[in-house]
């Protein structure tokens, strides 16, 4: 459909995501709700291995919340649908890789966006920050992220003062993985989606969920969880086929055959 604010295009086992808002690819409600239907489809459909998610156009990735919806009427504690704002930072056991090309302005909630993937590539033009502070509001989900991300004393002047970040500042206090030239942006995330397509989703999964269940936990604590097999992923991943086949594909010296069971 051409009239829907978010496009979606697949291959393989990958998903491309693109939010297509003119003119910035803001956020309303109805988005959000979309996306989270979307997010929540992928996240269900045992074939899709790996998310991209990018913005339209030359200029924009995402500012975030749609101010003139929100003006109109739109509650900014509204339903955001399944996924929480952007359709992914609530998602429970969003188990799969995500990658955001950020391929223009990355800021407020869509940089909230951009924490919640798992890998950020960045057009050279691209930047980001939180104003937040300028409309009297909270970034709640980046004062989250945001200071276990970066150093503390960074995070707080983004939070503090709405300053803008480059891509290169953005990458060098680490919260971008990746600095590519605007026309090689998607060609580099596609080629990092079919990397991650073809590796073992299993292993992908109890990776984010160990990852998430230590972000409020002890060293110990998960580490006993892992090895209890109390968490579902990890349980899986013990008692699947993959699992041997890893074991199997290295003692006979030959790439393994994922099937994800």
């Amino acid at each position: 459909m051409t009239d829907t604010p978010i496009k979606t295009r697949r291959e393989g086992g990958i998903l491309e995501v693109t939010i297509d808002r003119p003119k910035a690819n803001a956020i309303d409600l109805i988005t959000s709700r979309i996306m989270g239907k979307i997010f929540q489809d992928f996240r269900d459909d045992d074939t899709l291995r790996v998310a991209i998610i990018t913005g339209s156009g030359p200029k924009f990735f995402c500012p975030g919340w749609d101010l003139k919806a929100a003006a109109a009427g739109d509650a900014v504690d509204g339903d955001y649908g399944v996924g929480g704002f952007g359709g992914m930072q609530e998602l429970r056991d969003l188990n799969k890789p995500i990658i955001a090309a950020i391929n223009g302005i990355c800021c407020g909630g869509g940089l909230e966006i951009a924490l919640s993937t798992d890998l950020i590539l960045a057009a050279d033009h691209a930047t980001f920050a939180l104003p937040e502070i300028r409309s009297g509001t909270v970034a709640d989900a980046a004062s989250i992220k945001l200071p276990k991300r970066i150093p503390y004393h960074i995070a707080m002047d983004m939070l503090l003062t709405g300053r803008w970040l480059d891509a290169q500042e953005a990458h060098r206090w680490g919260f971008v993985n990746e600095i590519l030239p605007a026309d090689k942006l998607m060609e580099r995330a596609w080629e990092l989606a079919r990397l991650l397509e073809s590796g073992p989703p299993l292993v992908y999964a109890a990776i984010k969920e160990v990852v998430r269940e230590a972000e409020g936990n002890k060293f110990q604590d998960t580490m006993n969880k892992i090895t209890r097999r109390q968490l579902k992923t990890v349980d899986v991943l013990y008692g699947s086929e993959d699992n041997l086949e890893g074991a199997r594909a290295f003692a006979e010296k030959r790439d393994p055959v994922w099937k994800g069971r």
